[in-house]
């Protein structure tokens, strides 16, 4: 479905239809305005971030001069999107929202959250990455260049799996975007360099794994990169000749090496310099900007302390309802984490590490999802596509990328979502464990909720929340639980439950990162000993929550926040409540504040009353 088939107004119709809004009540004409408001907004949203219209396949007709650009990296222009989403956020405030029909409110009042996020963001925590779209709004952080973020990471990604080649103007969009790469590693330089003299550096132990990332990168050979053979195998499937690839070789040696390179430089300058605690609590007005990182990830108001005594609530729980479990596996001595570290270690559970090893375990996944899609009418009344594939973590990025993540496809269908697997160390990866984590990424997690919203109005597609759409990960846990899936697989029933008591110990460990002050070293045994994972997982998940401080808070707090709305909506239903109709209103609504999601939920349970 193209985006000129689906404008603002039928956005909002389809949501009056499959949510609990009520009918269209007010006049039409507040109503378009609103709605032609928002088509604006979202117009400039994809100016200032060119990429997102790749992602969803937005990057033609009237919109293919994004084709060529990518997102402006510099001090300025980031001055300039904050003065945008402050003239944004001015224009939304001056809407009534009482002559609007109830759908529409709920686009105003969302995407007014969003820019109220951001803004706030801006004015309390001036350094680093303000991430404010879906495809990085988890990721707002106080460090312009990590392991895990900078233009080295999200690029060449978006030029390998997402720009696509069909015409020689494609092929000149490829062209300029690896020019426009060159440029945005030297804004990010100079931005470190001036965060650097704010108080504000990478952790030492950061420090020195981005720059061996970025060195990496700068010496591998330009025809090995996957940003550059891909690029030739799409020039050659289109049928433009054969000069693209050696065009684009060219830009690598002379540009865009010298700048990673340039990059590395200027970050192993800092080295000296740099923190060894790694904790964001040594930063000026460190409290202050944690607590807006916090609210940022969860939409609460819920204070550290608050979160970190519900994370150690939330494991003592779960631990107890692992014990039985693991017993009937033959562990009965020792902590649920210790026998879950016991139980990951069997060799019959654990792929090889190897090429055909890891081939093994994408196989493995491709049959999960096989095996759970006709399961899912069951759980939803209104099916989306669920149009995904399945790759590694690109081994370049692997020693700093999260273990697992995703992201839908185009909006027309034509590229799908890819749910990818960090592969670096294979005993990470248990098989009980993946299921879980496929529900989670694939289906009907990441990828299946994010094609709802290719319903809705495009800008709310654009936006994102941490803890809505990490909770409505962790929801599709639950229901791959639910429609049985371990009904004969003892041991995915216990992946599934350490995976839930993992996002349970995350509200320790990041909370006690960077509230109390933890170690690196203390909080990777906290999480070995809480959740069984290897030293390699546990240390690779802390140092991904010591660089994205609070996102990690925005899982458990959101499928918390759905269950208790599903349990509140079935005390008040009784018998007339349908959990696929709950769950059609919850993954259709879209992202938003989990506030606004208990509107909507209200509203259903009203319409359901009658």
């Amino acid at each position: 479905m193209s985006l000129d088939r689906r404008g603002f107004l039928g956005g909002a119709a389809a949501l009056a239809a499959t949510t609990p809004f009520g009918a269209q009540a007010s006049a039409p004409t507040a109503d378009t305005q609103a709605l032609a408001l928002l088509d604006r907004h979202a117009d400039a949203l994809l100016a200032d971030y060119p990429e997102s219209a790749a992602y969803l396949g937005l990057d033609s007709g009237k919109r293919a001069a994004l084709k060529a650009k990518l997102t402006d990296r510099s001090a300025g222009a980031d001055a300039a999107r904050r003065e945008g989403a402050e003239q944004r956020l001015a224009e939304l405030r001056r809407l009534d929202l009482r002559g609007l029909s109830p759908a529409v409110a709920v686009h105003v009042e969302t995407v007014a959250a969003a820019h109220e996020i951001g803004v706030e963001g801006w004015r309390r925590m001036p350094v680093g990455d303000m991430a404010l779209l879906s495809n990085n709004n988890f990721r707002s952080t106080p460090y312009i260049v990590t392991q895990g973020n900078g233009a080295f990471v999200d690029t060449p990604d978006l030029l390998e799996n997402k720009h696509r080649v069909a015409s020689r103007a494609d092929a000149e969009a490829y062209i300029a975007r690896l020019e426009a790469y060159a440029v945005q590693l030297a804004d990010e330089t100079e931005r470190v360099r001036a965060d650097a003299a704010r108080g504000v550096l990478l952790p030492a132990a950061f420090n020195d794994i981005t720059v061996a990332q970025l060195r990496a990168g700068a010496a591998q050979p330009a025809r090995e990169q996957g940003m550059i053979r891909s690029f030739g195998e799409k020039t050659a499937a289109a049928g433009l000749g054969s000069d693209w690839q050696a065009r684009a070789t060219t830009i690598v040696e002379r540009r865009i090496a010298p700048a990673l390179a340039a990059q590395a430089d200027a970050i192993a300058e800092l080295r000296a310099r740099a923190p060894a605690d790694v904790g964001m609590w040594r930063q000026p007005d460190a409290a202050s900007r944690y607590a807006w990182l916090v609210e940022a990830s969860t939409t609460t108001k819920r204070t550290p302390e608050e979160i970190h005594q519900s994370g150690l609530d939330q494991c003592r729980a779960y631990a107890a309802e692992l014990d039985p479990l693991l017993r009937a596996q033959g562990l009965s001595k020792g902590t649920a984490g210790e026998r879950l570290t016991a139980l990951g270690q069997r060799p019959d559970l654990l792929f090889p590490d190897s090429d055909a090893g890891r081939a093994a375990l994408l196989a493995y996944l491709e049959s999960i999802v096989a095996k759970l899609r006709p399961r899912l009418p069951q759980a939803f009344g209104k099916l989306a596509r669920g149009n995904l594939v399945i790759k590694r973590v690109p081994p370049a990025i692997q020693n700093g990328a999260p273990n697992g993540y995703a992201g839908p496809g185009a909006l027309d269908g034509s590229t799908p979502g890819i749910y990818y697997i960090n592969l670096r160390d294979m005993a990470n990866w248990p098989r009980f464990g993946l299921p879980s984590l496929t529900f989670h990424e694939g289906i009907p997690g990441h990828i299946w909720q994010g094609e709802y919203t290719f319903d809705l109005p495009l800008i709310r597609t654009l936006l994102g929340f941490n803890a809505y759409s990490e909770g409505w990960g962790l929801y599709a846990e639950q229901i791959g639980d639910e429609l049985g899936y371990y009904a004969d697989d003892p041991l995915g029933r216990i992946g599934y439950l350490q995976s839930m008591n993992f996002r349970a110990a995350r509200l320790v460990v990041d909370t006690g990162l960077h509230h109390k002050r933890w170690t690196a070293d203390q909080a990777t045994r906290w999480l070995m000993a809480a959740t069984g994972f290897t030293e390699s997982r546990a240390r690779s998940e802390v140092n991904r929550y010591c660089v994205w401080p609070g996102q990690a808070l925005g899982y458990k707090t959101g499928h918390n926040e759905i269950n208790r709305l599903r349990d509140d909506a079935k005390a008040r239903l009784g018998a007339r409540f349908d959990v696929r109709g709950f769950n059609d209103v919850v993954v259709q609504a879209g992202g938003m504040p989990l506030g606004v999601l208990g509107k909507i939920v209200d509203r259903w349970v009203a319409s359901q009353a009658r």
